[in-house]
């Protein structure tokens, strides 16, 4: 019993000394943003397009088919109610303020951060950071922060390609396969989805 106690003692332990760490680096991160995006701007830009360029593909391929099947699932539920013209608003609302950012998140971590993991774990394997300590270059600003701010700048971008190209799913799905009108589709969806709507996605992603 004494020795279960102590192992959950040390485990939170461990886990609060790792969590201050994170917190630390986190603000370290912060701290270096601003003089980072003044000073070498041009590596940020080339980081935003490691992140989410790269991304873009598998981003918009995802983004297709989850539009389809949110048209396919909402178009069977309205369908119920004679309320086929408002298959377009659920589409959109569910990509805008929920899995646009959240499908999003998932690929970029799934693509961009596997890539930025394995690249700066690859640096410390053979001592590049201890060369750049060694040489009075901080590896947090030159390497990280770039790195994080790219990923920053480029979340958003990518939940938007998301959003749109989930939306042209979802027509394709709605109007060209259900047959509903065109006009009261895209109609609905201007007149039901408020630019909150947008801004909420995009504070999420």
């Amino acid at each position: 019993m004494h020795r279960t106690a102590q192992d959950i003692y040390d485990s939170f332990v461990e886990f609060a000394r790792t969590f201050g760490a994170f917190q630390l680096f986190f603000l370290r991160l912060l701290r270096h943003s601003p003089s980072m995006l003044t000073s070498r701007f041009g590596v940020v830009v080339g980081q935003v397009y490691n992140a989410g360029a790269l991304s873009l593909v598998i981003v918009m391929v995802c983004g297709l088919f989850v539009g389809a099947v949110l048209a396919l699932q909402a178009y069977s539920n309205m369908s119920r109610f004679n309320a086929e013209d408002w298959t377009g608003v659920a589409a959109a609302l569910a990509l805008l303020k929920e899995l646009g950012p959240v499908m999003t998140a998932i690929l970029f971590a799934g693509r961009a951060g596997t890539a930025l993991t394995s690249e700066i774990g690859l640096m410390k394997a053979t001592d590049q950071l201890s060369a750049m300590e060694m040489m009075a270059v901080n590896p947090v600003r030159r390497v990280v922060v770039p790195r994080f701010l790219g990923g920053v700048i480029a979340m958003p971008l990518l939940a938007a390609v998301f959003s749109a190209v989930g939306l042209f799913g979802a027509h394709l799905v709605g109007v060209e396969l259900f047959q509903v009108d065109v006009g009261s589709f895209w109609q609905q969806i201007q007149l039901m989805v408020e630019p909150a709507d947008v801004r909420e996605g995009i504070y999420k992603s």
